[in-house]
Formats: structure tokens, C-alpha cells, sequence
């Protein structure tokens, strides 16, 4: 009948903030009007059904909402700051060029790009609460922020696994741990990270031609690439850092421990003497390994006539028990830092891929940036307990202020 009125069209699907297993905001299940979110091929972008209400939903900006905007912000600048300072102080820093600060640099470029690539769209779309940069833009993101997140964390894991070695093996590892080494583990890393965030590409469904995108999201309906992905940018790094850090800091207590026997045995006689002083080396390299290395490995180990010229034993035990105890603070600050930021996030993406939780899309944006806000936690428990580091990055304030 010409002259009764349509009924109205059916609204646009929730605004919400992209669900990504293993890697972004997890997500209630992306639903369509009249109908639910459908198999394990499920468009991950939703398109607007034919006919009204294809346009972007207007939200009210708020002051909590500008707020928000404000102090993720500055986070954001914070993370790009200082990790771009800690890859300035080892970029000038002639003193920095080590094998172990190279995956420390790796690993704030990589937090940098989750900086300037990630974070930023991520303020945008949770302030609008619809996708407006197109398909494109919406898979580049997606694939940057799984790959550069993941990347992060196997960061962490090489990074303990370069200290574990360098304790354990000492002068083994000493001939080995070179720049072209370093860059062989940091290629390993990002082939991994892209094996681990690719695979969505694979299955992914573009939406129709004239179609709005409402949602940049990945569904969690495909339980065996969540549980892939979870488990191995998350779960099985977590396991490693946690076994290779106890080991280090139970290898560090032996020869801790070896300091009060060498003492023992150095008033006996002569001939013993190499021996002792050897222990006294291989503990001082491997304390100084455990402590400075737990920031950069910056200053060579000490010799025996170092050890030698020293005041007195009793002031080498005391700086020897001063380095233990701020090697387990570090060594406590790192393993703390990780798990907080990231272990609610990967535990909420498992439950959420089983569908045994739904959070509120406020609960999955909190998560989310928890774990954002390791890219910033990382380059201050690296850096700044390393007085190298610390004297790099005051010439570079001295540098800027003098241009």
C-alpha cells in the first residue's frame, strides 16, 4: 500500500571493538540482525544488511570518553619516547654495541612500531566505536598488532635465553655471542611472530562490493586458531622465560655461595690459589651477568687483578651481596611486569575462544591495553638499572637541548 509507511530499516550491528585470538581486544561474538555470527568462517568485518542504517553510528563524546582519550595518549607518546631514546642511546653509544644490548634495541623497535602503528588506530576506534579506515587499513592493522604484540613477547624469551646461556656457559658462550648471532635470533623471532599472526589471512572473508564496514574483528569461533595462536605467543614463552630465569638465578646462588668456600680455601695453602681465584672470576663474570646482564651486559667482567687490587674481601662480599639482591629485584620486576600485562589478556582470549566468557567490550579495551602497556614497561626494567644506559641517555638530553 503506496500510502502506509515503511517500517523502519534494522539498525547497523553494535559498534564494537575488534576481537582478535591471540592477539588485540577480545570481543563478544559478532552478531548480524535476524541472525547469529556463523561458522568457523564467519566474516570477521561486519557489513551492514541492504537497505538503511549503512552509515557510521554517531557517538556522543563524553567527558569519560575524552578522558580516556587523553591519558591513552599520552601513553601512547610515552611508549614511542622512550623506547625511541633507548634505540638513539645504543644507536650513538659506542660503549652500547654488544650483542645483548642488539636484542634489547630489536626489542624497542618492536615496541616502538606497537606504538606507532597499533596504538594509535586502537584510541581511534574505541573513541568512534565503528571502523572507518576501510578493509585494507583493517587487515594491516589487524596483522601488525598480532605480529608486533607477539614479536614483543618472543623478544623477552630470547632475551632471557641469551642470559642463560651466558651464565651457564660462560666462556663458551663468550666466543659466540656476536652481532651476526643476535641478528639470527631477532630474524627467528619475527618468522615466528608472522607464522603465528598470518593464518587468519587464510580464511578471512572480504565484505561485499557497496557494503559499509562497521567492524574490524576476528572472530573467536575458530577455537583451533585461538588455542595456535594463544599458546604460542603467550603460553609457551611464559613457560620458557619462567624455567630460564629460575635456572639463572639458581645457577647465580651457587656461585654466590662458592664466594664463602673460596674464602674458605684461600688461607690454606698456595697451591690452591689458581682454583680460588678462578671461582672468584667465574662468579664475579657470572654475578656481573646475572645483575648488569639483566639490563645490558655493558661492562666487561672483572679480572683477577682487579679482584686482587680490591680493598679487602670484606668489601667484595658486600658489593657481591648488594648485586644479588638487586639482580632478584630486577629479576622479580621483569617475570611481574610480563605476567600483570599480559597473562589476564591470553587467559581471557582461551576462555572467551571456548565461549565460556563473554566481557563487556569496557572489559576487553582494559585487557587490551594492559598488555600495550608492557611495550612501555619494557625498556625501563631493561635500561634504566644500567648506569651505561643512564649516561647514554643524558647525552642525548644533552644533545637536544643544546640543537
Amino acid at each position: 500500500d503506496p500510502h502506509t509507511t515503511p517500517p523502519p530499516p534494522p539498525p547497523p550491528p553494535a559498534g564494537g571493538r575488534r576481537g582478535v585470538a591471540g592477539r588485540g581486544p577480545g570481543m563478544n561474538m559478532e552478531s548480524f540482525p535476524g541472525g547469529s555470527a556463523s561458522g568457523p568462517n564467519a566474516t570477521n568485518c561486519s557489513v551492514p544488511p541492504g537497505g538503511g542504517g549503512g552509515g557510521p553510528r554517531a557517538v556522543p563524546f563524553t567527558d569519560g570518553a575524552a578522558a580516556t582519550v587523553v591519558v591513552l595518549g599520552l601513553l601512547t607518546l610515552l611508549t614511542a619516547l622512550i623506547n625511541a631514546a633507548v634505540i638513539g642511546a645504543i644507536c650513538t653509544t659506542k660503549k652500547l654495541h654488544l650483542p645483548a644490548n642488539y636484542l634489547i634495541c630489536s626489542l624497542a623497535v618492536t615496541d616502538f612500531l606497537v606504538a606507532l602503528l597499533v596504538m594509535p588506530v586502537s584510541i581511534l576506534y574505541m573513541t568512534t566505536e565503528t571502523w572507518t579506515l576501510g578493509q585494507v587499513v583493517c587487515e594491516l592493522w589487524l596483522s601488525v598488532d598480532m605480529t608486533c604484540c607477539t614479536c614483543s613477547i618472543l623478544h623477552l624469551c630470547v632475551i632471557a635465553l641469551d642470559r642463560y646461556w651466558a651464565i651457564t656457559k660462560a666462556i663458551e658462550y663468550a666466543s659466540k655471542r656476536s652481532a651476526r648471532r643476535a641478528a639470527v635470533m631477532v630474524g627467528i623471532v619475527w618468522v615466528l611472530s608472522v607464522f603465528i599472526s598470518m593464518p587468519p589471512l587464510f580464511w578471512r572473508q572480504r565484505p561485499g562490493r557497496g557494503g559499509g564496514l562497521q567492524q574490524c574483528i576476528i572472530e573467536h569461533d575458530h577455537l583451533g586458531y585461538t588455542i595456535y595462536s594463544t599458546v604460542g605467543a603467550f603460553y609457551i614463552p611464559m613457560i620458557v622465560i619462567l624455567v630460564l630465569y629460575y635456572r639463572i638465578y639458581n645457577a647465580a646462588k651457587t656461585l654466590y655461595q662458592k664466594r664463602g668456600s673460596s674464602r674458605h680455601l684461600s688461607g690454606r695453602s698456595t697451591g690452591s690459589q689458581n682454583s680460588v681465584d678462578r671461582c672468584r672470576l667465574d662468579h664475579c663474570r657470572v654475578s656481573h651477568t646475572f645483575c648488569a646482564s639483566d639490563v645490558s651486559n655493558s661492562d666487561p667482567a672483572p679480572t683477577p687483578d682487579k679482584l686482587e687490587t680490591a680493598d679487602g674481601q670484606n668489601e667484595k662480599n658486600q658489593i657481591c651481596t648488594s648485586r644479588e639482591r638487586k639482580a632478584a629485584r630486577i629479576l622479580g620486576l621483569i617475570l611481574g611486569a610480563f605476567i600483570v600485562c599480559w597473562l589476564p589478556f591470553f587467559l581471557k582470549e582461551v576462555l572467551v575462544g571456548l565461549r565460556v566468557v563473554q566481557p563487556s567490550p569496557l572489559v576487553s579495551d582494559f585487557l587490551t591495553w594492559l598488555g600495550y602497556v608492557n611495550s612501555l614497561v619494557n625498556p625501563l626494567l631493561y635500561t634504566s638499572f644500567n648506569d651505561d644506559f643512564k649516561l647514554a641517555f643524558k647525552k642525548l638530553l644533552r644533545r637536544k637541548e643544546h640543537a
